[in-house]
């Protein structure tokens, strides 16, 4: 993801009482059309359903995953195909992309007749009322066995994190989300300027592997847990979310409707349980005396 996403410029750096020109590397961040083809093979229809700023690479997986978490498209089998569209092409424009349904899928666009545009900092900027945000999940009532993680096993997980954070090693300036096993193997590691696009960018993954239900997985994220975060985690039937960042008063809602467990501030040996507590298993304090 490197290649592209990372644009040098000169800086003067001051420090003490010394100044001097030197180069720094920036997160790229640059708007991405989401377009959206459907209808019979004789009468297709092309829709523009969201631009979204974004730091480029990955682009087929965060279209794929900004349409599943969205509630537009139930599943992977509903996609034909992702790739620029045929003007995009011919205008050599990477900064459009475009998904195929099959023949017969009719996405589900009453959440989109608003055709937002979601800022780096806020995916839900545009909507229309918080009715249109609370997608419901496919996977929010399934009946699988649930699971349980040892509550140490979380202090390793931002360290894992930030080792394969290529982007952010480089700039500072991306975010981060993380997938992984109740045995704290890292499995999916996606970067973004804008966290929702980062997780839209790893759930898209886990939709390309027919991975979901992500429920016997863990989903870290390198800041802070924001009510829209939790609502893509819903979508992806995820059941417990680590932030190394505090959760929004709305994100501890939605874990507590959703029954997800929620964790927030997972730094230094030490985080909070914000929800659902019972599928980590606590150190037992015992009293010396």
């Amino acid at each position: 993801m490197v290649d592209g996403s990372i644009k040098r410029v000169t800086v003067t750096r001051v420090q003490d009482y010394e100044s001097r020109e030197t180069t720094d590397a920036l997160a790229v961040e640059e708007p991405l059309e989401i377009r959206l083809e459907y209808g019979p093979a004789n009468h297709r229809k092309i829709e523009n359903i969201s631009v979204t700023m974004r730091t480029p690479g990955a682009d087929a997986e965060l279209a794929a995953g900004f349409l599943f978490t969205e509630g537009i498209v139930k599943n992977h089998e509903d996609i034909a195909a992702v790739g620029c569209c045929f003007i995009a092409c011919a205008e050599n424009n990477k900064n459009v992309i475009q998904v195929s349904l099959k023949e017969g899928v009719l996405p589900d666009l009453k959440n989109t007749s608003r055709n937002f545009y979601a800022t780096s900092s806020c995916g839900v900027c545009g909507k229309g009322s918080i009715s249109a945000i609370r997608t419901v999940s496919n996977f929010t009532q399934n009946d699988s066995e649930d699971i349980s993680v040892i509550a140490e096993l979380l202090y390793q997980l931002p360290e894992k994190l930030r080792q394969h954070q290529e982007v952010f090693a480089n700039t500072g300036g991306l975010h981060g989300a993380a997938l992984f096993n109740t045995s704290g193997e890292l499995l999916l590691v996606r970067e973004d300027v804008g966290r929702h696009n980062g997780l839209d960018k790893l759930i898209g993954a886990a939709l390309n592997k027919n991975w979901l239900p992500l429920d016997h997985y863990i989903l870290l994220l390198s800041g802070r847990a924001s009510f829209e975060l939790v609502q893509k985690a819903v979508m992806a039937g995820i059941r417990i979310i680590a932030a190394v960042g505090a959760p929004s008063s709305l994100a501890v809602e939605l874990a507590q409707e959703f029954n997800i467990t929620l964790a927030g501030f997972l730094r230094d040996q030490r985080f909070n349980i914000y929800n659902a507590g019972h599928r980590l298993i606590l150190p037992v304090y015992e009293n010396p005396y």
